[in-house]
């Protein structure tokens, strides 16, 4: 194809709508000099602690274009909103089944179809190969989700496709931050978008919003205390003091995007697509909406692969998922489930036996102190025994609570 740099831009648009995408904008090939400093700012405070793939190296070469590809003159950012009307939220009590149950866990929302890494991934390689036909080109392009270098909310800030919210996240006009973002860097030579001269405002909500206090100023995300790291990423114990504010999410986090105002008005996906809300391999082909919280106790590796493969669940993994299944159920404080969590406690791998100690003392009545001082006896793993002395003097004191206020109140 031969033509001007806007008719280029303008096929460059139209395929990307075409081939699914929600939004399109397109920014230059120059090194992301700002952003590229403030994550290394981020790394050298520790802000990014629990990150190990996270290193300057990679801060580096994901902030120039030109290392990803060269002859890099542009890049082509693109969002995919994962927002589907009437299929994103539990349903009311009143649509639930009426079986008894322990209780269940939240998933946020994003997680609860197919991986996006790979819905993007698959729609982007197509995306390049209608460029090529409608171009006539034999185009040069890498793309990248946010699993690869590339700063993808830098892109997609200084291309206009959204703003940085306060949370972090990148806001979009039209569909809030319900979208996954993803990159072409070509060398195509195509007209930039300016950016947004849009801001959150005096708007703090999304701050005040996060139980963990992860939003440690505007901007600016302590990961170590963020819950979809502590219910992701991180391999280890969630930290005792965090434990409680993680309420019953047992994969990932929508607090601070559930709050913003932005995403109330957020318009659905234009053209939705029929695997991202659902997963083959769930109750009635359904998106796991919340998931059983016993039940996740009751996965063997081989169950959890054929219950989460294809999910971005499965980046938990089993023990991790139990690990949150045992907060989230010492957060209900539900005595129904210490059979459950006893069993866990007696085989569960270390770091879920150790978690499955805290939920029986958060519980902290009748078999649950039996159990708690049972299993101190038994245990040889140091740590979890220091996990089950912790429970054992919180259930105590909670049943010295208990009595006098059942004494007062007598």
């Amino acid at each position: 194809m031969s033509g001007s740099t806007e008719d280029a831009t303008t096929v460059v648009k139209e395929c990307a709508l075409e081939a699914g995408f929600d939004l399109v904008k397109v920014t230059s090939a120059d090194v992301f000099v700002r952003d590229r400093e403030a994550a290394l700012e981020r790394i050298d405070t520790g802000l990014m602690d629990g990150l190990p793939w996270y290193t300057e190296s990679r801060v580096l070469r994901g902030s120039d274009p030109q290392q990803l590809l060269a002859g890099a003159r542009s890049v082509i950012s693109l969002g995919l909103s994962y927002f589907v009307s009437g299929n994103g939220d539990p349903a009311p009590p009143s649509e639930k089944s009426d079986a008894p149950s322990i209780g269940t866990g939240k998933v946020a929302r994003y997680a609860r179809g197919r991986d996006y890494h790979r819905v993007m991934k698959s729609r982007m390689r197509d995306y390049v190969h209608l460029l090529n036909s409608r171009l006539d080109i034999d185009l040069s392009a890498r793309w990248y989700v946010d699993d690869g270098p590339m700063l993808d909310r830098a892109a997609a800030a200084r291309s206009g496709l959204g703003w940085f919210g306060k949370n972090t996240n990148i806001l979009t006009p039209s569909h809030g931050s319900w979208i996954f973002l993803g990159q072409v860097i070509t060398g195509l030579d195509l007209k930039p978008d300016p950016p947004l001269q849009k801001t959150c405002g005096s708007c703090v909500r999304c701050i005040d919003a996060c139980p963990t206090g992860a939003i440690v100023a505007p901007y600016v995300i302590d990961n170590a205390r963020c819950i979809s790291h502590l219910t992701i990423e991180n391999r280890g114990p969630i930290p005792l003091e965090l434990r409680p504010l993680v309420g019953d999410w047992v994969f990932g986090c929508d607090i601070c995007q559930d709050v913003c105002p932005v995403n109330r008005k957020a318009r659905p996906a234009n053209a939705p697509i029929p695997n991202l809300p659902q997963r083959s391999g769930s109750a009635g082909d359904e998106p796991d909406l919340e998931l059983d919280l016993v039940g996740l106790l009751e996965l063997t590796d081989e169950t959890f692969r054929a219950r989460f493969q294809g999910s971005p669940v499965a980046r938990a993994k089993r023990v991790g998922l139990q690990r949150n299944a045992c907060v989230a159920l010492g957060n209900r404080r539900d005595v129904n489930a210490v059979p459950a969590l006893l069993h866990a406690l007696k085989t569960g791998e270390p770091l879920v036996r150790g978690h499955a100690a805290w939920a029986l003392g958060e519980i902290g009545i009748g078999e649950a102190s039996k159990g708690l001082l049972s299993a101190l006896s038994l245990e040889t793993d140091a740590d979890v025994k220091e996990e089950i002395r912790l429970a054992v003097k919180r259930a105590e004191i909670g049943l010295a609570i208990s009595a006098v206020s059942i004494e007062q109140g007598a």
